[in-house]
């Protein structure tokens, strides 16, 4: 395998799919690791919106106080997960922010970087919250057009504490 892409968020549950990966899957030539910022509001909200209106409220957002803090919560988000890749012996890790659907966006970023496994956490959404929302490791496993690996952790749903700088070791 050369090439995987490790879909992360601020959920202790991205935390269980570093040691899944760490634990499970011979080491790659390279690893990309992707976040996909939520630019407003409950993923419902921009699921419903097309791709015009994302991109209007892109354009509205951009150097905005929000979006650089959404652009600072992404990089130590990543910054933390790299810093464990390179620990554990990779050499080639690439971080990617995107913003928008957050499934649709993991797969564009597999496609552009051909990747061979796609590894992705699972939030612990109770069946009422993937009714409304969906879920989006079943919308990767879905559509993907290579293995998809979804790591589970039953406290998937607690939320890691990214602002704070003893969270991302900068303590």
């Amino acid at each position: 395998m050369k090439k995987v892409l490790i879909a992360v968020d601020e959920t202790e549950g991205s935390k269980a799919v570093l040691s899944v990966f760490q634990n499970m899957v011979r080491p790659p030539e390279s690893v990309v690791l992707v976040h996909v910022q939520q630019l407003e509001g409950k993923s419902m909200m921009i699921d419903m919106l097309g791709e015009a209106e994302l991109n209007t409220l892109r354009e509205a957002l951009k150097g905005t106080d929000y979006k650089e803090s959404l652009d600072r919560k992404s990089e130590r988000i990543l910054n933390f997960y790299r810093k464990e890749l390179e620990n554990g012996g990779l050499v080639s890790v690439k971080t990617i922010i995107r913003d928008g659907i957050t499934s649709e966006e993991i797969l564009k970023v597999a496609q552009e970087e051909s990747v061979d496994l796609i590894v992705t956490g699972y939030n612990g959404k109770t069946f009422m919250q993937r009714m409304v929302t969906g879920s989006i490791s079943k919308d990767i496993e879905k559509h993907a057009p290579v293995p998809v690996l979804v790591a589970k952790n039953p406290s998937a749903e607690e939320k890691f504490a990214w602002t704070s700088a003893a969270a991302v070791g900068l303590k």
